[in-house]
């Protein structure tokens, strides 16, 4: 059996500091050893002792070529060529950055919706060439080209769910027969503190609407949990909805379950569920939501006042717009289990703009409205607003420390002036 060229040259660098001191007689048992073990010719073994190390010249394809006995010669291999320069990654992330980071698959569908749109516009300053370049990369390269930019993003979130239970048995579950959510108008309805960790004190509050057929989300901040501040909010983003409202699904704590809003939904003949205590994953489509429009754009800071309340609700005016007419999402439209692997497929990504008006549940009326909002609109200038109104929030971030309660000591076992002296330092 041959032997590797990796061994036979290990084993020439080893014999060959034996073999410059060895005499005469002993540089022959070497090369005997050295030709048994490699299967190299006998005068090629010997040269290669001789000159092992040294640099000698040779001709190669008609060239004269110096190279190192014993330096293995590693050949360049061509590869792929280079398909995106920097100037195109340089764009793509200033894209990404400006259009609230989106997951490669619905960042592609943006692009490819609207590079014309950005070409004409020419405030983003992309050339006939990249714009080329943008309609065709894919998916898989975008993830690519954004891996070192994606791990700057992380984040975790709280629960502030506390139940109301006196309602419970009035407020069915939600069920198939409930809904029919191939219906633009059945939406989920979901509460984010916005508290910086701690939920000691008031704080803002942002209420979340998210239709379930379109995906069309309204966000509208309120100054607390309060069920008046909330129900306000309700009202607030009803008015904005660009359909009727047919269905309305909470969880089950006690700033949706009260009598004043079971009362509101049973006049206005709208269909009011919850969803299983402790089962956060049936209000998924508005959990979603939580995560990527609200905790997104506005992160897990505190704010309390109410000009954060109007800062805040300044920023959701120009992010609903951007987010519904703009910015596309996926669906998911099938299960498949092979074994323990779990496969999902999803349907083509597209704005909630475009799921409303494909639609033909969706009276023709609003259609023609959202066709003349969205033809007013650049979004350009809604992601450029968005990141001014998001720094001007900023500044209304307060830093919460939870404030230590007076625990009465023992006076046998501390004396009265470094008692006082302690309760001094701690209030």
């Amino acid at each position: 059996m041959e032997l590797p060229m990796r061994i036979r040259f290990h084993i020439l660098a080893v014999i060959h500091a034996r073999y410059k001191k060895a005499s005469k007689g002993e540089k022959g048992k070497i090369l005997d050893e050295l030709v048994a073990t490699t299967g190299y010719n006998r005068k090629y073994a010997a040269w290669l002792l001789a000159h092992w190390g040294t640099e000698v010249s040779t001709v190669i394809d008609g060239n004269p070529t110096l190279f190192v006995v014993g330096k293995r010669r590693i050949k360049k291999r061509g590869g792929r060529p280079r398909i995106y320069d920097q100037a195109f990654i340089d764009t793509l992330t200033r894209l990404w950055y400006l259009f609230d980071c989106l997951c490669s698959t619905r960042f592609v569908a943006f692009l490819r919706s609207l590079i014309d749109l950005f070409c004409d516009l020419g405030e983003v300053g992309i050339t006939k060439e990249l714009s080329m370049q943008l309609r065709t990369v894919s998916s898989a390269t975008v993830d690519r080209l954004l891996a070192g930019e994606r791990k700057k993003l992380r984040g975790k979130g709280t629960s502030l769910t506390h139940p109301g239970s006196l309602l419970k048995r009035q407020i069915p579950i939600r069920t198939f027969a409930d809904w029919d959510e191939v219906v633009p108008g059945f939406v989920e309805v979901d509460l984010v503190g916005h508290d910086g960790g701690s939920a000691f004190g008031s704080f803002l509050c942002t209420l979340t609407m998210t239709d379930v057929c379109s995906g069309w989300t309204e966000t509208v901040g309120v100054l607390n949990k309060a069920q008046k501040h909330v129900f306000q909010g309700l009202q607030y983003a009803r008015e904005r909805f660009p359909v009727p409202l047919l269905g309305l699904d909470t969880d089950n704590g006690s700033e949706f379950l009260n009598n004043h809003l079971v009362r509101y939904c049973e006049q206005e003949h709208i269909t009011f569920t919850r969803s299983r205590p402790y089962r956060k994953n049936d209000n998924c489509f508005v959990e979603e939501k939580n995560n990527s429009v609200v905790r997104r754009s506005v992160g897990y800071a505190r704010f309390e006042s109410e000009e954060a309340l109007l800062s805040l609700n300044a920023l959701y005016t120009n992010l609903r717009l951007l987010g519904n007419f703009f910015l596309p999402s996926a669906k998911l439209t099938e299960k498949l289990r092979d074994g323990s692997k779990l496969y999902r497929k999803y349907d083509t990504p597209l704005a909630p703009y475009q799921r409303l008006m494909s639609s033909d549940k969706v009276p023709v009326k609003s259609k023609e409205a959202l066709t003349v909002l969205y033809k007013s609109l650049n979004p350009v200038n809604l992601a450029n607003a968005i990141h001014e109104q998001q720094d001007k929030l900023a500044k209304f971030a307060v830093r919460f420390q939870t404030p230590c309660r007076a625990v009465r000591p023992r006076s046998f076992h501390i004396h009265p002036g470094l008692l006082s002296r302690s309760l001094s330092s701690r209030f």
